[in-house]
């Protein structure tokens, strides 16, 4: 029995005073996991308590598993291509028990690394955690004997979870959530999703290209709202050209039907009631915050009007010593920003005077072609009534592209008008992620936009790319009337 499990179960039913530690997590997601790593390997008592998911959400059913899942559906796209690519296959076939396996050997040794680190540096608790007093929790074994711990500093990391609308019958009809369709042993006849979002978007087509018949129910106009024309008109492309029904201004009436055997659902779209029929039913409408049950009330912890920890821009809570970490703060819900409040909290409580204000915020929707942008879209830009110059390229104007024979979708990005500073990237592309990171990199480092037009990169690359893209001729953008106004 290794010190992890044997420290975990040991029973401290009855303790009349909190053991006391320096530093206590109320979850192991990706922001908690490395404060508990760092400041355990600093010599201080450091204590973790996990309910569930060790590592968080992201190793165990959300970021790395979808990839994994996603990744294989595009071997499957490419089988489907291999004529285009001079292999010609009669047929296949896609075994859902051995993709799901695949992903289930990823997430345990992920695991295992996971239980090895919280060894080496200080005490994991597997249990379930509530504040009973400021700076004091209480946590349940799962032989049922309690133990209460005090921290110098707690940190709260419970993160989110799906939520499942108040729409009549979809809560009886025991829909998927991303948690479930990670680990579906079967392609679905007729995957009916419930969002437009990250998860809905990303599983559509993931499922189509398994064999699903796939309908995506959106109650906005149109697929990624908040985003610029272009790249919704290249997604609603890329679903339609890849047989994904969308159906836009929606809004669901009833569900009835059991998921996993027939599914109904009644809407109306435009005065017009209509009914799809499937077999599965995904939930991806959002996300609800962990927050419920946990005793924060008895910890001085205040919450949002939306149920969310109320943070500062330090990410203190309202009670002094308590910090919050990740989804659970109601910012930007992607692991790289837990990753940048660990470092706020890091350096917070060593004495600095780390905020998230003004950080930057990249993000990427790893459908096929991916969807990548860090800093001002256009749409951003004009509300903010910015000035811009823009530079657009297609794809098919990088030679890499067409040696992968992925050419759809753009690179685009803004440079202000009156300096060579680049406000914004975007790119709906093969590698749009990482041809984003790059551009990235040169914002922080503050570059002006033509170090990227003059660089000497390697040929042929997908980051070549940004060599036409800065040697292209721009358009001036100006600011918008309204913001003018």
């Amino acid at each position: 029995m290794n010190r992890t499990e044997s420290l975990s179960s040991s029973p401290r039913g009855g303790t009349t005073e909190p053991e006391e530690y320096d530093l206590l997590m109320l979850g192991s997601g990706f922001g908690s996991k490395f404060l508990a790593w760092t400041f355990g390997e600093e010599g201080q008592r450091v204590a973790t308590i996990e309910r569930k998911y060790l590592g968080g959400a992201c190793p165990n059913i959300a970021c790395l598993p979808s990839k994994n899942i996603i990744h294989s559906a595009k071997i499957a796209s490419y089988f489907r291509r291999g004529a285009e690519f001079g292999i010609t296959t009669d047929s296949f076939t896609v075994n859902m028990s051995a993709v799901r396996d695949r992903k289930r050997r990823m997430v345990s040794a992920d695991i295992d690394f996971h239980r090895d680190k919280y060894e080496q540096t200080g005490e994991l608790i597997i249990g379930s955690g509530r504040f009973v007093a400021p700076r004091t929790l209480e946590v349940t074994l799962p032989d049922g004997a309690t133990r209460r711990l005090r921290g110098k500093n707690v940190i709260i990391s419970t993160g989110t979870r799906a939520s499942i609308d108040p729409i009549p019958g979809l809560a009886e009809s025991r829909p998927l959530t991303h948690v479930e369709a990670l680990e579906l042993d079967e392609v679905p006849k007729h995957l009916i999703v419930i969002g437009g979002g990250y998860v809905g978007l990303e599983l559509s087509q993931a499922m189509r290209r398994f064999g699903s018949d796939v309908s995506v129910i959106d109650r906005n106009a149109r697929l990624a709202p908040h985003e610029d024309d272009d790249v919704t008109e290249g997604l609603h492309a890329l679903f339609r050209d890849e047989g994904i029904a969308v159906v836009l201004n929606a809004r669901i009436q009833r569900i009835s039907g059991r998921s996993g055997e027939r599914i109904t659902v009644l809407l109306e779209q435009g005065g017009i009631e209509q009914m799809i029929e499937g077999t599965h039913l995904l939930a991806a409408s959002g996300r609800a915050p962990n927050t419920e049950d946990i005793g924060l009330d008895l910890a001085g912890v205040e919450l949002t009007s939306d149920g969310y920890v109320k943070v500062n821009e330090r990410l203190e809570t309202t009670a002094p010593g308590v910090w919050a970490v990740g989804d659970v703060t109601g910012g930007p819900k992607f692991t790289h920003i837990s990753f940048d409040d660990f470092r706020v909290i890091r350096d917070n409580i060593n004495g600095g005077n780390h905020v998230t204000s003004g950080r930057q915020v990249p993000f990427c929707l790893f459908t096929d072609p991916e969807f990548a942008r860090v800093g001002l879209s256009e749409k951003q830009a004009q509300d903010q009534g910015i000035a811009y110059r823009l530079f657009r390229i297609p794809m098919e104007g990088v030679l890499r592209a067409h040696t992968l024979s992925e050419t759809r979708g753009f690179m685009k990005a803004l440079v202000e008008i009156d300096g060579d500073r680049i406000l914004g990237f975007t790119a709906f592309s093969v590698g749009g992620g990482e041809i984003m990171s790059a551009a990235q990199i040169a914002m922080i480092a503050r570059l002006p936009y033509i170090s990227l037009r003059d660089a000497v990169l390697t040929h042929p690359t997908l980051m070549e790319g940004l060599f036409p893209l800065f040697a292209s001729a721009p358009s001036v953008v100006a600011r918008s009337a309204n913001a003018r106004a």
